[in-house]
């Protein structure tokens, strides 16, 4: 407590001393730890900011698509792994969505503060804007017959993550370049959303990491590499 205190102290920000039932009324059941923070509203991210830093950036584009996630569980952890992923910003809909609350704050142990969030009236046709910068739309369907490990994934890309249990909208899904599963065992017939999600971004990076360093191979010409052999 100590330490909060000092950072607030040195952060110059205003500390008021309370009891824990007027705490607990503030964040309406949700779990506090004895320390409350008092924000203004976060300000949600223009899609063509996002789009402009993209260009500037100058790498492989990575946005996620998120249509209608309503838990604020998922929404935080998607946001926490899109954000470890290096995803340039996120992307959900106005209507029929959670959209960034204390609780998502908190589930995404404070990457929603981090990670640009575009709050769009239609994504059917932010679909359609993405498609006119040259970003390739792939989405997510347990009945896709592409699995996500055979897609070439190091183009510019955005990723539909459809919500819980319904999944893509078919007008999304409609508009979508490809869609794709991922493979899984057992009666169940899907995985969670944020672990769907958190799946296929890893498979980004990870097929963009080798592409960028490609693994050295195990064996070279005349014998075996690396260990002293002559070629």
């Amino acid at each position: 407590m100590q330490s909060v205190l000092d950072l607030a102290i040195k952060r110059q920000v205003p500390v008021t001393f309370t009891t824990k039932e007027a705490m607990n009324q503030m964040v309406k059941g949700g779990l506090h730890q004895n320390v409350i923070g008092l924000i203004k509203e976060t300000p949600y991210a223009d899609l063509g900011e996002i789009l402009s830093h993209w260009r500037k950036e100058g790498t492989k584009a990575l946005l996620l698509i998120l249509d209608g996630i309503q838990d604020p569980q998922n929404f935080g952890s998607l946001i926490r792994t899109a954000l470890g992923c290096g995803v340039h910003g996120m992307i959900i809909p106005k209507d029929r969505a959670v959209g960034i609350t204390p609780s998502v704050v908190k589930a995404s142990a404070g990457a929603a503060l981090h990670l640009p969030i575009a709050r769009v009236v239609n994504i059917a046709t932010t679909v359609d804007t993405l498609k006119k910068e040259g970003i390739w739309v792939y989405g997510a369907s347990g009945e896709a017959k592409d699995l996500i490990y055979n897609l070439d994934l190091k183009i510019d890309l955005a990723i539909v993550i459809g919500a819980e249990g319904k999944g893509i909208r078919p007008l999304v899904k409609k508009k979508c370049d490809r869609l794709f599963s991922i493979p899984m065992k057992g009666p169940i017939s899907s995985f969670n959303a944020s672990v769907s999600g958190g799946m296929t971004l890893y498979e980004v990076m990870r097929q963009r990491s080798l592409h960028n360093n490609p693994p050295l191979p195990p064996f070279s010409k005349g014998g075996l590499g690396g260990f002293g052999e002559e070629e």
